[in-house]
């Protein structure tokens, strides 16, 4: 079984990480499994990507696109264009893509035209809202997929009411998360800890990148002043998009402790001692369930309903006015305490590695 990883951006770093650690561990048990490993340079900063291989112990890709920045088209052709050169002249038994960036979207369609399987870990969460880019990639990708690995019985069903068969669907868990509990005794204080005098429970943490939150200056300064009031420090490593925003408006920090964006040893570290954290991500809620840490989400959406329904995240919409209150409920001790979702067990990876070896014996 010959097996070429697509990663991207990011979140799909710490995803494809414990899965390179479990082929490995198929081999050495004499498995038939062999992998490549294809960045998209999708995300191109080093703190955005590089800092990540790094921390994580991911080989260097075996071809690195070099797709970059640019509008999503751009970025979509960009990636497609590469990686159809790149896998055109490679023998491949399965494309395996992660999450639901652009690389993710990109590489399938690539695949497919191909007439290469493509396996899809995550597959089947849906927010059912067409507003967000990374939902049509989902659809797209799901739509064309041949395997799914979930993380959920809810995308489950969710694939099977968009057609899937059962002996194409592989509830498997999070591998995430399997990154999250294989790191936890390595995560390491940021240098602005000691310069800030921080305290475990003694501050928040926030991340803010989507363009309904950060795209209009009205929305983005009353989010920013209704964190400042939360009555302890506020953490906040800035996105790059984020950040040219705030510049272009104008726009103060509020008092709040401004960063660059961390590592993934140093901003979990952060999340896992926080009060509290507020985001309008979706991978950093299933953090914070398996952490217990409370996260307060601005959007009206989520792909990730166990996060609100089992764990400790709760939608608030993106209305600014909403934010003061959630902060004061957790103040106040009054937050809900949340459990960990079925099989988010740090043996995701295992499982998938499983299936595939399976496969390729059939």
């Amino acid at each position: 079984m010959n097996i070429i990883l697509v990663a991207g951006a990011r979140p799909n770093f710490m995803k494809i990480a414990p899965i390179i650690d479990a082929i490995k561990a198929a081999q050495e048990r004499g498995e038939d499994i062999d992998y490549t490993l294809v960045h998209t340079g999708q995300h191109y900063d080093a703190k955005m990507s590089e800092e990540f291989f790094v921390q994580l112990g991911i080989p260097e890709p075996d071809i690195n696109l070099g797709a970059g920045g640019g509008t999503q088209a751009e970025q979509t052709a960009a990636i497609m264009t590469g990686f159809e050169r790149y896998l055109a002249d490679k023998k491949a038994d399965v494309v395996l893509v992660v999450g639901d960036v652009t690389s993710t979207l990109a590489c399938s369609i690539v695949a497919k035209k191909l007439l290469v399987r493509v396996a899809h870990v995550e597959g089947g969460i849906r927010s059912r809202d067409m507003t967000m880019p990374e939902e049509i990639n989902r659809i797209v990708t799901d739509s064309i997929s041949d395997y799914f690995f979930t993380t959920s019985r809810t995308a489950n069903e969710n694939l099977k009411a968009e057609g899937k068969r059962d002996d194409q669907i592989f509830f498997v868990g999070n591998t995430m998360i399997d990154t999250l509990m294989k790191n936890m005794s390595r995560l390491r204080k940021p240098a602005l800890w000691d310069e800030h005098n921080l305290a475990a429970g003694a501050y928040f943490v926030m991340t803010l990148h989507r363009p309904s939150n950060v795209d209009k200056r009205e929305q983005l300064a009353a989010i920013l002043q209704a964190v400042s009031s939360a009555g302890l420090p506020v953490v906040f490593p800035v996105h790059p998009r984020t950040r040219k925003n705030m510049e272009a408006f104008g726009i103060s920090n509020h008092g709040l402790i401004m960063a660059e964006p961390m590592g993934y040893l140093e901003f979990n570290y952060l999340v896992k001692h926080a009060r509290g954290v507020i985001t309008d991500s979706g991978g950093i809620t299933e953090e914070t369930t398996v952490m217990g840490v409370p996260c307060i989400t601005l959007r009206d959406s989520t792909e990730r309903p166990e996060t609100c329904t089992i764990g400790t995240n709760e939608l608030i919409g993106t209305d600014p006015s909403a934010i003061a209150p959630a902060l004061a409920r957790i103040m106040n001790g009054a937050w809900k305490r949340g459990e960990v979702p079925e099989l988010w067990d740090g043996k995701a990876a295992e499982r998938i590695v499983g299936v595939l070896v399976r496969l390729g014996k059939e």
